[in-house]
């Protein structure tokens, strides 16, 4: 499974290397075994003169990466690598991860309809499944309903139904082989929607934070003076009280309540509760937020429904600590992890 917005910014890489007559090329990481820098369905744009977006090893391979790039876009074909970092002899020197990893360099045509379809989809934020022949090129998108974009005539059956199922379920990408030919199968899914609920000067690198781990953020603030793209240029903006709010349009979001105005604060609660919230975080200590709950006629219990004092136990004091301690929670429920630490762990993305 791959981020849409991670996948828009490759393509809109792309786009931009086009208009100055240059060629491109997805790289993309489609497997791995062992400990890995990033997670199958990882990409980034390599094209003409080392123009580079985006990461894959963390820095490590890329330059090595590039050389191979370089030949496939030369010749126009698909490109597989693989790479033993276990190999001491080779890679040992500085390089943390010890895994195996398979590489996709799939060079990409201007005049293909294909890629302006995938861009059109990026832009309108709808999921879909990517499917690509890895010996070929063969290239395919399955939509939510079930339609066929690209290489239909090429696309076995079986195929079709592994990425029609994936859409919602996959976590990373996979691989399906069917009949002597390998095809890569990833899920392509919008961000999730958080609502920061409080534009004051400490929400500023919450909203920065979680914008780079791939949220999609939505300032909510009646105050037209803060909530604004000069203090929040990362997130939408939403000039509104609470409470003129329908819930239908903010449902399935997660949220962050940090108004520091009580009142503000129990309206944007009360919104959020009505709304199918992912995952509500409120700012301050336990009885504030308790309060909160007995002036709006709640019945939750905090720790459980509410995350409150929101943010993990990192010793943060300072807007960017906590900013980080809050972000760095929402990322271990994404993840559904404890956010414990990582020492003695013998594999991360496990």
């Amino acid at each position: 499974m791959s981020q849409l917005k991670e996948f828009r910014t490759i393509m809109n890489s792309i786009k931009a290397v086009w208009e100055k007559n240059k060629n491109a090329a997805i790289v993309m990481l489609i497997g791995v075994n062992g400990s890995a820098y990033r997670m199958p369905g990882t990409k980034m744009m390599m094209a003409e003169d080392a123009e580079i977006v985006g990461t894959i090893s963390g820095g490590c391979l890329e330059g090595d990466i590039y050389g191979y790039a370089e030949k496939a876009l030369q010749k126009g074909t698909p490109a597989t690598l693989n790479y033993d970092l276990s190999d001491n002899e080779i890679w040992g020197l500085g390089i943390g991860c010890k895994g195996s990893l398979e590489i996709l360099i799939l060079p990409i045509k201007r005049e293909d309809p294909f890629w302006k379809s995938t861009d059109e989809l990026l832009n309108e934020e709808e999921e879909f499944s990517l499917i690509i022949e890895i010996q070929t090129g063969v290239k395919a998108i399955v939509t939510k309903y079930g339609d066929v974009i690209g290489d239909s005539e090429y696309l076995p059956s079986v195929v079709y139904e592994g990425a029609r199922k994936s859409i919602k379920s996959q976590k990373r990408a996979e691989i399906i082989k069917w009949e002597g030919r390998t095809f890569v199968v990833d899920a392509i899914r919008p961000s999730q929607k958080l609502i920061v609920a409080g534009a004051g000067k400490d929400a500023i690198p919450v909203v920065e934070f979680a914008a780079k781990a791939g949220f999609s953020v939505t300032v909510l603030d009646p105050r037209s003076e803060f909530n604004k793209e000069r203090y929040f240029p990362a997130a939408h903006h939403l000039v509104e009280l609470p409470e003129n709010i329908n819930p239908e349009n903010v449902k399935n979001a997660w949220w962050v309540i940090m108004n520091h105005l009580q009142s503000r604060d129990e309206e944007a609660l009360n919104l959020a509760l009505k709304s199918n919230p992912k995952y509500i975080g409120v700012l301050g200590p336990v009885s504030r937020t308790h309060e909160m709950l007995v002036n709006i006629g709640a019945d939750l219990t905090i720790g459980e429904d509410i995350f409150s004092p929101v943010g993990l136990d990192i010793g943060a004091e300072t807007m960017e600590e906590v900013a980080i301690s809050i972000v760095s929670e929402m990322m271990a429920v994404r993840s559904n992890r404890g956010g414990k630490s990582l020492k003695g762990k013998l594999k991360i993305h496990a």
